[in-house]
């Protein structure tokens, strides 16, 4: 099973991720979506799995403040910011947010953490990434998918 996650899109889906999202069995989105309109875009790809954003307001209240899900064996425990992650962890194998931008992978006591960090608008000089994970069995295998920024 492949699986795009993404976070931070702030009203924008690039090409460049749509191309990422052709490819995907499904989608999970940590959060800061803005609108509705990338909502539906997302669905036309794969089933979308997606919590909601400090950012995302009156329009978002049916979206989850957090989630927990089971894909290829994989239980994923999603939340817009990581200071928000539910205390109790257990029997969950990966933890998605978002928030702040910056792209994390790392294992912490058997768990794997996951920031894509934001394909939306660039802000702060920061590199514009999302991730694509194989996930069978349960076991997981992230690439980061960096997106060249262009210099207008």
């Amino acid at each position: 099973m492949r699986i795009a996650i993404l976070s931070d899109t702030h009203g924008l889906l690039r090409p460049e991720v749509v191309e990422h999202l052709k490819t995907a069995d499904a989608i999970l989105h940590g959060g800061d979506i803005n609108q509705q309109a990338i909502v539906d875009g997302l669905r036309q790809y794969a089933p979308l799995y997606i919590v909601r954003g400090n950012n995302d307001k009156e329009w978002a209240v049916d979206i989850p403040h957090d989630l927990t899900v089971t894909l290829g064996g994989v239980i994923f425990c999603m939340v817009h910011n990581k200071k928000e992650v539910p205390a109790d962890l257990s029997g969950v194998d990966a933890v998605v947010f978002g928030h702040s931008h910056k792209y994390v992978q790392e294992e912490r006591d058997g768990r794997l953490w996951l920031n894509p960090g934001s394909c939306g608008p660039r802000r702060f000089h920061q590199e514009i990434t999302m991730m694509m994970a194989e996930v069978e069995n349960g076991e997981i295998h992230v690439e980061k998918i960096t997106i060249p920024h262009k210099v207008k």
